[in-house]
């Protein structure tokens, strides 16, 4: 079985600045003792719970998360804004996603052997997007030079799996030749940095894929065999309610739910089953066991959540080489960290090598490729 498609080219890039755990940690709790100290007389007379602290010690046993690259430290590390510091930038300049997609992209091209004039579609995933229209895949296709046409996709922290089967589905159809898949993470803009659960979750990063058709494919290339994707709807798990409407309603057009908030424990129940299971039935629909596979790129939002899918798949606890984690530098990079994971370990492996990419997010939705190396 095969998509008769491949990925041959694929590249990561990120900000420079690096924002650890203990700073992080350090303007989220001064922010805190500031506000425990404005409402004491509230806390004293129990009509409010203090704001609890934050430790780099309960980052990393919550989530394996030891820093991550941002696109500005400064609102983050300011106690008193707790939010990047992105300004806004004339329209007729390159947008910020627009910005990490290019970057990205010419890793990707330049490792695939193609310029921007080989591109005929260009799809980009992303779990949020800064503006509806026109369509930031047109930027990029625009500043790179391609030719066809580009989209924009949204599927949460499926979006990029999403876009990869997206690219390869249109090559299979005959209504494009060579595909670029662009996730532009820029994810610090929609944490919520004032809640303790969650807020050291994500990180700034963008990766790129270059696909086209297999017998095109040079030597080390990777083999699309097949894919999948579900979708299954969660209203509550893992939400983001920012959108063209919140002018419309002026009581929550600024409140919390605008900005990523997730039941964290639901999330970890509902998708260490449903992942585990996806995975195995993709697996069984080729006809491979899990042993056979090389190695498990898997969305890196939680290094325990990663761990508990993989050894439900393989039968025991893997180790990095078998499931490779990410995270602990990136932080979450939502859509992007399946990818980033394939894009920074994958070329070890010898040809014939099996490997999934798989993601799984909010929707609840999930996208794995089964890949073969060349």
């Amino acid at each position: 079985m095969t998509t008769g498609t491949a990925i041959t080219g694929h590249g990561v890039w990120h900000p420079d600045n690096i924002l650890t755990n203990d700073e992080l940690v350090a303007a989220f709790n001064e922010f805190v003792s500031r506000e425990n100290a404005k409402r004491a007389d509230d806390i004293a007379a129990g009509k409010r719970e203090p704001l609890k602290p934050s430790s780099s010690e309960f980052i990393v046993k919550a989530s394996g998360i030891k820093q991550r690259y941002v696109h500005d430290k400064t609102g983050l590390t300011d106690p008193e804004r707790m939010c990047p510091n992105i300004p806004d930038r004339p329209e007729e300049a390159l947008s910020a996603q627009a910005e990490y997609s290019v970057n990205a992209a010419k890793r990707a091209l330049a490792k695939a052997g193609r310029t921007g004039e080989d591109i005929d579609l260009v799809v980009l995933g992303a779990s949020n997007l800064q503006r509806l229209y026109p369509a930031i895949a047109i930027e990029v296709q625009e500043a790179i030079g391609a030719r066809g046409w580009a989209l924009d996709m949204s599927l949460g922290c499926s979006a990029a799996t999403g876009a990869t089967i997206v690219a390869s589905q249109a090559i299979q159809a005959g209504t494009a030749t060579c595909a670029l898949v662009v996730v532009p993470e820029l994810t610090t803009g929609h944490m919520n940095w004032r809640d303790r659960d969650s807020h050291f979750i994500f990180g700034d990063a963008s990766v790129s894929l270059v696909v086209e058709k297999a017998d095109r494919a040079k030597a080390g290339s990777w083999e699309i065999l097949s894919t999948k994707m579900l979708s299954k709807y969660s209203a509550t798990a893992i939400r983001n309610n920012l959108g063209y409407l919140d002018r419309c309603d002026p009581t929550t057009q600024f409140s919390d739910s605008k900005l990523f908030h997730q039941q964290g424990r639901k999330v970890f129940k509902d998708v260490v089953p449903l992942a585990s299971k996806f995975i195995g039935e993709h697996l069984e629909q080729l006809g491979l066991t899990p042993q056979q596979v090389s190695r498990y790129w898997l969305h890196q939002a939680n290094e325990k959540l990663n761990t508990l899918v993989a050894e439900r798949v393989l039968g025991h606890e893997p180790t990095r080489a078998e499931s490779p984690i990410i995270l602990d530098e990136y932080g979450n990079t939502a859509s992007a960290g399946s990818l980033i994971a394939f894009s920074n370990h994958s070329d070890d492996l010898p040809s014939g090598s099996y490997g999934v990419m798989c993601s799984f997010g909010a929707g609840y939705s999930l996208g794995s490729l089964m890949l073969q190396r060349q």
